[in-house]
């Protein structure tokens, strides 16, 4: 979803409450063992590397075995349209690392949820929902991956101009239909019925004087026991929605605070200033990418930059942009998410509930509350839960 500013990247159901000031002691939520969840998030962590350096090794391979010059070759024999071509050596190679990564991806998102009591899915309902999520991301890509090959043709090295408007604009075009177009291929949104909490929701986002089209609760629970809120849409798309699980779980008090938190984020514009730092990300790493893939071509006797076979290296460079950028955008990201702590307590008032709310978010989410300094720099775009819990202490209450 759009802001999910509670998320949690790194879970897990045994986590000791924070050591917290006098003031925040009388959290009741249960303790549990936080070196399961430090046991749960590095083996995610472990298993992503080696999913994105398995990645890259592979596109590597391919390029120069001549792999995809074959490939290439092999589907002309097929189709006489270049667009064509472009599509079918897509599927060829997207289907190719499909079945290499399967055995990480079967293993990071069924089997190692279920081993630590997170997931509600089936075998069959996570292959079902992976199908459809493959089919859906296809579906994207394709006219993006059209326009690329198109732009290469048209603008020479200066492909990246092109390519990089689009990609804003396609930003914003899809912050407005997500929530009503896409979101609900994966999940079924009913409008919360009329209660004190609504009452409550609606209550904060006239003080903050935001408009949304209303307060939806999603079946999260049909995959996972993880619980989650956000704020997400632009427009008369707006909106805030809250899973099944955060309800099933949290107390009115501490459901506010956590959208209390997600409202800090629109009234202090971090959507806003998220969307112009990327598209300037995007450009940088655009132009970048386009100067080194120019630069590579012969490496791999490549004759010219719209050549169908060489596109792989243009994505193993843009892969490469994003992994060593990352982090940067993790530090922006990890400031918005302390300014809406610190909004969420100035606004509710109910210090207390929000740390309850965070300490509860940790438990059931996995989460390790206190990871490596070096680990949430590199990897996570919140801070943790120790941190933020710790920030809350010097926060004056009005």
């Amino acid at each position: 979803m759009e802001r999910a500013g509670l998320a949690i990247r790194e879970k897990d159901p045994t986590i000791e409450a924070t050591p917290q000031s006098p003031e925040l002691q009388e959290n009741t939520t249960p303790k549990t063992n936080p070196i399961i969840a430090k046991q749960y998030s590095r083996t995610k962590l472990v298993v992503s590397l080696i999913h994105t350096l398995l990645f890259l090794l592979l596109t590597l391979v391919v390029l120069a075995t001549g792999l995809t010059s074959q490939v290439e070759f092999l589907i002309r024999r097929v189709f006489e349209h270049d667009e064509l071509v472009l599509l079918g050596f897509a599927f060829a190679l997207g289907a190719a690392e499909s079945i290499v990564g399967f055995p990480l991806r079967i293993y990071s998102g069924y089997f190692l949820e279920h081993r630590f009591g997170l997931s509600n899915q089936t075998l069959g309902r996570w292959f079902f929902e992976g199908v459809k999520a493959s089919l859906v991301g296809a579906a994207l890509t394709a006219p993006v991956l059209l326009a690329l090959f198109w732009c290469l043709r048209s603008f020479g090295e200066l492909w990246w101009v092109p390519i990089g408007t689009l990609l804003f604009f396609l930003t914003v075009v899809l912050s407005r239909l997500a929530p009503v177009l896409l979101f609900p291929l994966f999940y079924k949104f009913k409008s919360m019925d009329e209660s004190t909490l609504k009452d409550r929701v609606m209550g904060l986002c006239e003080r903050v004087g935001m408009r949304v089209s209303g307060v939806f609760v999603f079946d999260m629970s049909k995959n996972t026991k993880k619980a989650n809120a956000a704020f997400t849409g632009i427009g008369k798309s707006r909106r805030i929605v809250l899973g099944d699980t955060l309800i099933a779980n949290f107390t009115d008090e501490e459901i506010e605070t956590v959208v209390a938190h997600e409202l800090g984020h629109y009234k202090l514009r971090h959507l806003r200033t998220m969307i112009v730092v990327g598209t300037v990300s995007t450009f940088a790493g655009l132009y970048v990418t386009a100067q080194l893939y120019s630069g590579s071509l012969d490496w791999f006797g490549f004759a010219a930059g719209d050549t169908i076979a060489a596109l792989p290296l243009l994505g193993l460079w843009l892969g490469l942009y994003s992994f060593l950028t990352t982090p940067v955008s993790n530090v922006l990201s990890r400031a918005h998410e302390r300014a809406a702590d610190r909004f969420a307590v100035h606004l509710t008032g109910n210090k207390q509930a929000f740390a309850n709310a965070l300490t509860k978010l940790g438990r059931i989410n996995l989460a390790d509350t206190a990871p490596h300094p070096l680990v949430e720099f590199l990897f996570h775009s919140h801070p943790s839960i120790e941190r933020r819990i710790r920030g809350l202490e010097v926060i004056q209450v009005p």
